[in-house]
This record gives structure tokens, C-alpha cells and sequence, in this order.
């Protein structure tokens, strides 16, 4: 059965009933700092969590650093000094340095929820034999039959080999599972004896499955890549994953994606969705190709379920190219923009209302949204194609009145100060990509984005890592690129362009509020906002450059409630 087949129950009319309930409660969220999956809280005595003796970093726009918070029903009470309430819990933090939750503003969360066998965190491995022992140890957890797989957020850039693992170092590692490693959006891929034995024997090509290409394993276990929309071998290796996906394995491993977004202190996403391709699965897919009316399903199960650990905002990507935009018209007549409550809500248009290499009818997009009045986004590669949204933009100022809306520009590898003014004088906000550190095959070549240009103008400005496909989801894998410009390969590609410290968490969490309109109630630690925070392993603001890649956090929390403990602080 495909995964099309088996929703449980769950469906594009379960996804608007979501919203409708939570739209329900979302004035009470607002209110009150609770989440939806809170509503069944028992009436009574308030809830007052105390973290204290510790280096809490408000990110506050002051530079406060307080050693004490106090957290009630969900949100900061109060920041600063003083005794525990009576009856609170005490967490008692030893001198651990504290910061806002980190946002994300421009991620594909819904991907590694979506993610085939059980998938395995492979983006903070630095060579083949990291990869072997992480690969082992996931082993433990999968029962017997059952694929390990890790797909996207790694490169092989990122190890000191600047290889694929072969055949052999996978079975060195699982012998007894078959194993399967997919590179970003379109492969190459490698795999171990048993997903090699599996996949010879697969009927793709033959005449039953005539659109499945057939998947030549070499003897090293290499396999070759996919093109976008034309399938491949790696495609037909992810497709028959994925024929295998119940709706249950799809809610494992959206907890999986949840846990570890916590785990590295991420506690709100703002999901840019994935190629949208409705109707059932085809072996032409590739790793970022989903239906779009049913991709979410599993994540908001778990939301029903009082089980989601993570905020989620949902924007809306239109690929088509078609001068009708059919899709386009259809949601933005059918569907509300920021509808939900504090745990899952819609966005609006985002990554792009149509491709920006469509011409005029990219431009006709915009009209759309700007005559809908819809908060718009849109990513460019190029200068010129910064200059062609520019352009756009004001036109569509000009004939509409955007400066209230928030559009959006992601990525801008490059910029002009004239461009920036030009952007800030219509109340646009600017998403800098900081994943190109592990992006580029050449080790010398400069990468960008102008972070201290960009910075120092004084336009809206926050930082994302485009996680899970071509980077990874680690936030702190970014942080040190922005703040050291240093890449993959050990080499400065940024001169010039760094930030510092302060500036670069600030713009993963105050700064990145903004883009989900969210600034009065996450991304920094002051009375009123929501009680997401998180406990770090080590001192960011102090430690060698080097070691902010290396930051875990020990405890994690969203609304004053814990989604992550290593058990460090209870120690």
C-alpha cells in the first residue's frame, strides 16, 4: 500500500479541521502563552518552573545577561534576581549559559519528517569512520528487516575523505541491515551488501514498471544520481523506500525530526514546504518532492496527539510555470494566511508564489499576492535576479501597497548598498543564507552571502540554513560559518563579512521572530513572551571558534515544558 493509500484517517480535509480548531484557540494562546496540546491542563495552581545560577542570555536588544528566570504558565514571569516562589521547580543550571530557542526561518522540516526507513543524523560527522560509529549506533534502535538510511543535510565535503562511504566500510559498520545513504536533493547514493542485494533484485525497468529506471548498484555500492523531475537510479531507490512507508513509520519519523530539532536547541521552524507534486508516488520524485496536501499529515497527528515538541509555520510554494497559475489563484481564494495557535499555524506565500526564471509569469505572481494582500517570499541566486525582485517589488508597492506585509527576499548571495536601501524603504526583510560554508565543491571559492554588509545597513536581516536537503538542519554548523566565514574544507571564503557572536545568535532568534511575525512572543527572554529556551553545553560567547560547531545543548524547552534532556544538569 502506498503512502498515498494509508493515511489513517488524516487528509487535506483533517489539515483544514486543524486549522479551524486551532484558529479556535488561537486567541487564547495569544493570551495566555499555551499551546493548543495545553488547553487539557488541569484548572488550579499555577505552574512556575525557576532556572537559576546560571549565564542567561536575553538577547533582549540590551545585551542583559541575568543568572535567573522564572517562568509561569508558559511564559517569562520574570528575569533577573530573587528568591523561588513557593512550590516551584527549581532547575539548577551550574554556571551552564542559557539563549532564546533558536528560530529557523527558512527550513524544510517537513522532508526529514517524511524520511523513508530509520534515518540516521549523519550532518555532524566529520569523516568516513564518524559515520560508520553513528550508522552502528542507530543500529541498536532498528529492528530486525528494517532499513537505516540517512538522506540530505549531510556532504561529502563535510569529511575528511570528501567521499561517499563504499560497500565495504557500510557493512563494517551494518552488516545485518541494509543501509542506504542519499546525498541531497537528487542523490548520488551508496548502500551496503543487503540494500545492494535488494535493489538488483528490484523489477525497476522491468515491463510491470516500465517508468522505474533501473538501479545499477556498482560493486563499490555507489549509485548513480536523479535529475530533477526525470528520475534516475536514485530516484527509484528513494521510490521504493517510500512504497514501503506506513503512516505509522511516517509519525516515528516525524518525532525523530522533532527530537532532534530540540536536541540542538531549534524550537520554531518557518517550513518553506517542498516541489509540490499531489497524487500518489512516482519513481521520477526526488528527495524534495512530496504531495503537498498530505506531507504534513503525520506532523499534525502528533499536534492532535499532544505530541508535537516543535512550533511549526507552514508557507505555501507554488512551482508552476503556467501563465494561468491555476494552483496560485486556487490558494489564494481557498486558503487563510496565519491561521492556528503557538504550535501550528499556517504562513503565507513562500519559497516562491512561481519560479523566478518564469519571466512574465513570475511577475503576474506577484500582482496576485500583492493584490491579496498576502505576506510574499521569493529566493534569488544572482545579483540580477536580486535586482528583477527589486524591481518587482516596488511595482507592486506602487500599485498595491506592500510596506505592511512583510515580503521577504531568501538567500541574496550578493548585494549593493543601493539594493538594500531600496528593499528597506519597503518594509522588506532579508533572509541571509548561511549554508554555503559546506555547499561548494571548489574549497576556494567565495560563497557569501555579504552578512556584514547586510548587517551594518540596518535593513531587517536574519540568518537561515536551508536545512534538510542540501545543508544540514545544525544550527550551530551555521552560526560558525557566519561568525568565522570558514568552509568545509578548513578555508576562509567570507573575508570581510563576519559577525560577531552576539549579532549572529541574536539573528537566529529576536531577529528571525520577525519573519513569522512572532516578535511579541518568542526570540528573546522577557516577561510576557513564551518560555522557549535553551541550556548549553558550553559557554558559545567564550569557548575557540573551532568549538561552536561542536555546541549541544543539555536541556531544551518550549512554554516552560521540557522537549530535551541530556540528564546533565540532574547529575
Amino acid at each position: 500500500m502506498s503512502n498515498n493509500d494509508e493515511r489513517d484517517g488524516t487528509s487535506r480535509r483533517g489539515f483544514l479541521k486543524t486549522l479551524g480548531a486551532a484558529g479556535a484557540t488561537a486567541v487564547a494562546g495569544a493570551a495566555s502563552g499555551q499551546s493548543r496540546r495545553d488547553d487539557a491542563a488541569a484548572p488550579g495552581a499555577d505552574s512556575v518552573v525557576v532556572l537559576q545560577n546560571g549565564k542567561i542570555h536575553t538577547i533582549d536588544g540590551r545585551g542583559t545577561v541575568a543568572d535567573r528566570v522564572v517562568i509561569r504558565n508558559g511564559v517569562f514571569a520574570s528575569v533577573g534576581r530573587g528568591s523561588a516562589p513557593a512550590g516551584a521547580q527549581v532547575i539548577d543550571l551550574k554556571g551552564h549559559t542559557v539563549v532564546p530557542g533558536l528560530i529557523e526561518p527558512h527550513v524544510h522540516i517537513v522532508s526529514l519528517a517524511n524520511r523513508p526507513g530509520y534515518h540516521t543524523i549523519l550532518e555532524n560527522t566529520t569523516s568516513i569512520k564518524e559515520v560508520q560509529e553513528a550508522l552502528a549506533a542507530r543500529r541498536k534502535d532498528v529492528p530486525d528487516g528494517q532499513w537505516i538510511t540517512s538522506m540530505g543535510g549531510w556532504h561529502p565535503n563535510q569529511w575528511a575523505e570528501h567521499r561517499h562511504p563504499t560497500l565495504a566500510e557500510l557493512d563494517a559498520a551494518v552488516p545485518d541491515r541494509p543501509v542506504f545513504l542519499y546525498e541531497r536533493f537528487t542523490g548520488p547514493a551508496a548502500c551496503n551488501s543487503l540494500a545492494k542485494k535488494f535493489f538488483d533484485a528490484a523489477d525497476a525497468g522491468s515491463p510491470a514498471h516500465p517508468d522505474i529506471k533501473k538501479i545499477n548498484v556498482s560493486a563499490t555500492g555507489a549509485i548513480g544520481p536523479a535529475g530533477f523531475g526525470t528520475g534516475g537510479p536514485s530516484a527509484s531507490a528513494l521510490f521504493l523506500l517510500r512504497r514501503m512507508q506506513t503512516f505509522a513509520d511516517k509519525k516515528r519519523t516525524a518525532i525523530d525530526a522533532m527530537n532532534y530539532s530540540t536536541s540542538v536547541g531549534l524550537t520554531t521552524h518557518l517550513d518553506q514546504v517542498l516541489f509540490p507534486t499531489p497524487g500518489p508516488l512516482h519513481p521520477n520524485q526526488i528527495l524534495s518532492n512530496l504531495d503537498q496536501y498530505t506531507m504534513y499529515d503525520p506532523w499534525l497527528e502528533l499536534y492532535h496527539e499532544g505530541k508535537a515538541t516543535v512550533r511549526l509555520q507552514i508557507n505555501f510554494l507554488s512551482n508552476q510555470a503556467d501563465p494561468a497559475l491555476p494552483e496560485l489563484h486556487e490558494r489564494l481564494r481557498n486558503q487563510f494566511q496565519f491561521v492556528g495557535d503557538d504550535m501550528v499555524r499556517t504562513g503565507a506565500i513562500g519559497e516562491w508564489a512561481a519560479p523566478i526564471s518564469a519571466g512574465p509569469v513570475w511577475f503576474e505572481a506577484q500582482r496576485l499576492v500583492a493584490a491579496k494582500h498576502w505576506r510574499n517570499e521569493n529566493s534569488v541566486q544572482t545579483l540580477a535576479q536580486l535586482t528583477q525582485v527589486v524591481e518587482a517589488y516596488e511595482k507592486m508597492d506602487a500599485e498595491f501597497g506592500i510596506k505592511d506585509l512583510r515580503w521577504v527576499v531568501h538567500h541574496v548571495p550578493e548585494v549593493t548598498p543601493e539594493l538594500l536601501t531600496r528593499l528597506k524603504a519597503l518594509g522588506v526583510g532579508i533572509e541571509m543564507a548561511a549554508f554555503r560554508w559546506v555547499t561548494s565543491s571548489d574549497p576556494n571559492e567565495k560563497v557569501g552571502p555579504q552578512f556584514r554588509t547586510i548587517v551594518d545597513h540596518g535593513i531587517q536581516a536574519g540568518i537561515h540554513g536551508d536545512g534538510v536537503h542540501i545543508a544540514p538542519l545544525n544550527p550551530w554548523h551555521h552560526i560558525h560559518y557566519a561568525v568565522t566565514g570558514v568552509n568545509s574544507f578548513g578555508a576562509q571564503v567570507n573575508p570581510g563579512q563576519h559577525l560577531t557572536r552576539q549579532e549572529a545568535i541574536s539573528l537566529f532568534t529576536r531577529s528571525n521572530a520577525w519573519f513569522l511575525r512572532m516578535e511579541n512572543k518568542i526570540g528573546s527572554i522577557e516577561p510576557g513572551k513564551l518560555a522557549d529556551l535553551t541550556v548549553l553545553d558550553r559557554d558559545y560567547f567564550t569557548i575557540p571558534d573551532a568549538d561552536i560547531k561542536k555546541i549541544r545543548p543539555v536541556l531544551t524547552l518550549l512554554g516552560g515544558k521540557v522537549v530535551h534532556d541530556s540528564k546533565v544538569l540532574k547529575a
